[in-house]
C-alpha cells in the first residue's frame, strides 16, 4: 500500500478439531489461556486512539491509526490501516524496502503483482504476508465490482533482515486455523489461541489474532510479556482489560499496557469483532521516508538511488510496469 512521505505462553488446551476446514470446537470449560483471568500482570488500555478516515493510494480510503500523528509508530509496527477501495481506484506500481506488509481482506477482494512476476488473488478471509525485504515494487488493485475491504499492517524488520530476499506466504481463508467455543470464534492468523498455533512463519515475532464474541462472551488471551500490543475493534463494542473500563467502539486501535495477558467482555447486545496483534520491540533506530523505513538517513538516500536507478533489488523496475499500468 502507497503511503505519503513523512519524516507466548502455551494455551493450556490443545483442542482437537476439523482438519478439513481447520475450525476447532471445544466442549471445555476453559477459555482462551484460562476460563477466568489468572494474569500475573494483566494489561490494559494506555491509550485509545480513533483511526480517522483520509485518502490514500489512487482514489482510496484509509483509516489509519498507527502510523499517523496521534500513533506514530508501536514498535515493531509501523503502521495500520483499515482500507476501502472500489474500481477503479487502488494502489498502483509502488515500491517498498526494509520492513513487512500484512494484508488481511475483510470484504471483496485484492489482485496484487510485482515485479518478480509474482500475481494473485486475495478474497474476503484470505491473508497475505508479504516480506519486501531489499526490495519490492507492486501494485494493489481491487478485483470485485463492488467494494473492497481489509487491513494493512506494516511491521519493521530489523536492521540485519531489512537487505533480506522478498518472499511472500498466502494463506486461503480455509487454510487459517479457527476455534468456536462459548461464544468466541478466533481466526489465529499468526501465533497461538487455545492451544493452536499458526503456519505462518514472522520474521519479526508477531502474533496477530482475529475475534469475534457473541453477546455475553469473554475471553482472556496471553500475551508475551516484553512485546507491544494493540487492539483494532472492526465492529461493536467491547470492555478491554479493565472490567471496570467504559465499552471501547469500532474504529479505535487500543494500545495495550505491559502485561501477561489481556482479558475482554463483550457486554453488548451486539457481536464484538477485534483483533488482537503483538510483536516483539526491535530497540532500533527508525527512519522512514513513505515506502523505505530503514535504521538511518543514509540508507534512506540509498534505497531512493537503488529505486531510480533501478540496482541492489530494484533490478526488475527498469522494464517493468503491472498490467493495470500497461491499460
Amino acid at each position: 500500500m502507497m503511503m505519503r512521505p513523512m519524516t507466548a505462553a502455551r494455551s493450556n488446551l490443545v483442542v482437537p478439531g476439523n482438519h478439513h476446514n481447520n475450525i476447532c470446537r471445544s466442549s471445555s470449560s476453559k477459555m482462551g489461556d484460562h476460563e477466568t483471568p489468572s494474569f500475573e500482570k494483566p494489561r490494559h488500555v494506555a491509550k485509545k486512539v480513533l483511526a480517522r478516515l483520509q485518502q490514500e493510494g489512487v482514489g482510496a480510503s484509509v483509516r489509519r491509526s498507527i502510523g499517523s500523528g496521534a500513533l506514530r509508530n508501536l514498535d515493531p509496527f509501523l503502521m495500520l490501516d483499515e482500507f476501502s477501495v472500489s474500481a477503479p481506484a487502488g494502489f498502483p506500481d509502488h515500491p517498498h524496502r526494509g520492513f513487512e506488509t500484512v494484508t488481511y481482506m475483510l470484504q471483496g477482494a485484492s489482485t496484487h503483482q510485482d515485479f518478480a512476476g509474482h500475481k494473485g488473488t486475495i478474497r474476503a478471509g484470505d491473508l497475505q504476508w508479504m516480506t519486501a525485504g531489499r526490495g519490492i515494487i507492486h501494485s494493489e488493485m481491487p478485483a470485485d465490482g463492488g467494494e473492497n475491504k481489509g487491513l494493512q499492517l506494516w511491521i519493521n524488520l530489523s536492521s540485519k533482515d531489512k537487505m533480506m530476499a522478498p518472499r511472500y506466504q498466502e494463506l486461503q481463508s480455509k487454510d487459517i486455523s479457527r476455534v468456536q467455543k462459548d461464544g468466541v470464534d478466533v481466526r489465529i492468523i499468526a501465533g497461538e489461541s487455545f492451544g493452536v498455533r499458526s503456519p505462518v512463519y514472522t520474521q519479526t515475532p508477531t502474533m496477530y489474532l482475529d475475534f469475534a464474541l457473541q453477546p455475553g462472551a469473554q475471553v482472556h488471551q496471553r500475551i508475551p510479556e516484553d512485546w507491544n500490543a494493540f487492539v483494532y475493534i472492526l465492529e461493536g463494542e467491547g470492555v478491554f482489560g479493565d472490567p471496570n473500563a467504559s465499552p471501547a467502539t469500532s474504529h479505535h486501535t487500543l494500545v495495550l499496557s505491559p502485561g501477561d495477558g489481556l482479558s475482554v467482555w463483550n457486554r453488548s447486545a451486539k457481536p464484538l469483532r477485534f483483533v488482537l496483534i503483538g510483536g516483539q520491540p526491535l530497540n532500533e533506530p527508525i527512519v522512514q521516508h513513505g515506502p523505505f523505513v530503514m535504521t538511518t538517513q543514509a540508507e534512506i538516500q540509498k534505497a531512493f538511488d537503488d529505486y531510480h536507478f533501478c540496482k541492489n533489488g530494484f533490478e526488475n523496475a527498469k522494464h517493468w510496469r503491472s498490467q493495470q499500468q500497461q491499460q
